[in-house]
């Protein structure tokens, strides 16, 4: 569904997305490195990841993945997949079309560039705006780059295992950014295979859409032009847990976001929190607890905030008694 029109028509319009001259100043770098073929580009994977002779200006293929819907042009995609492979030479597939069940449901996805090497291999390149100084970036950029590429890795071994000979995708992937504050680009080879085991294991454990639906009311639809109080049942009869990560996710988060603090939802407050905080879920048990009404005195959290609390009340009246002495 469009969930950006269903923020809005439940009230919550979601701020969710890139601005406008981020995204401008995006395709404008990665137009950059593609150019010429994508010379520069396979220079980089060339010098990062190696694979083959150093490519020439010229000689490399760049297939044409275009075709009718995304389930065609993710089979155009697994053909030139397959042709580049059996080549021996450079191939450079720009934005190609690939396919990944999650929960029972295809999902297609979209990498920046995928590269096949001369020796047969695959590297999924992720082309982004954020800088590399003195060749390092923002972990957290990094770490979220990385969480993306692995997914099209993993949608890419789904096309390597239906062939004859399945060749190899690298488990590192090709990051392009630009040089200090430059327009120029540099790039760095980043290790996915922890992002691979967890996203194997993810999708291994994902409920399945026909089931999630099956426990759905009867009746239960998230058409938008139904009435604002109709979608807010449709959309609270699906269990969600807000984080503050989501706001950066979902365009649902901004609705996610008032329910959880209206129900005073511990998660509300972000994931690594509410882990420490136990069975405790609510702010009011929490607060309760805290204050010596409820708990039990032997749950490590109880006992932990209690003795936060004891600290707090000891420091208030401390500094109490010395602004009375002071006389201010």
């Amino acid at each position: 569904m469009d969930k950006a029109a269903l923020a809005e028509s439940l009230g919550s319009p979601s701020g969710f997305g890139q601005s406008q001259f981020a995204f401008m100043r995006g395709n404008a770098f990665e137009a950059r490195v593609k150019a010429d073929g994508g010379a520069e580009l396979l220079r980089l994977t060339h010098g990062r990841l190696g694979g083959g002779p150093e490519p020439v200006p010229g000689e490399s293929a760049v297939p044409d993945l275009s075709a009718a819907g995304p389930e065609g042009r993710a089979a155009r995609t697994a053909l030139a997949l397959r042709e580049a492979t059996e080549s021996g030479g450079w191939t450079l597939l720009d934005h190609p079309m690939l396919a990944l069940d999650v929960a029972g449901t295809p999902a297609f996805l979209e990498p920046d560039a995928v590269v096949v090497h001369p020796d047969g291999g695959w590297t999924v390149v992720e082309i982004k705006s954020f800088p590399m100084i003195d060749g390092s970036a923002d972990a957290a950029k990094v770490g979220a780059a990385a969480r993306q590429a692995a997914v099209y890795a993993l949608a890419l071994e789904r096309v390597a295992e239906r062939m004859e000979h399945p060749p190899r995708v690298r488990h590192h992937v090709l990051l392009v950014c630009p040089k200090d504050f430059s327009n120029f680009a540099t790039a760095s080879a980043v290790d996915v295979r922890k992002q691979l085991s967890v996203t194997r294991r993810q999708l291994e454990r994902l409920t399945r859409v026909e089931d999630i639906a099956a426990g759905l009311p009867e009746g239960t639809t998230f058409d938008v032009r139904r009435p604002a109080t109709e979608l807010t049942a449709a959309v609270e009869s699906v269990p969600a847990t807000y984080a503050p990560e989501c706001l950066a996710a979902c365009e649902l988060a901004f609705h996610c976001r008032d329910r959880a603090r209206s129900e005073g939802e511990v998660t509300s407050l972000g994931r690594s929190i509410r882990g420490e905080l136990g069975g405790l879920t609510t702010i009011g048990e929490v607060l309760s607890a805290a204050l010596g009404t409820s708990g039990d005195p032997d749950d490590p959290a109880v006992a932990t905030l209690r003795r936060a609390a004891g600290l707090r009340a000891e420091a208030l009246a401390g500094a109490g008694a010395s602004g009375g002495g002071s006389g201010c």
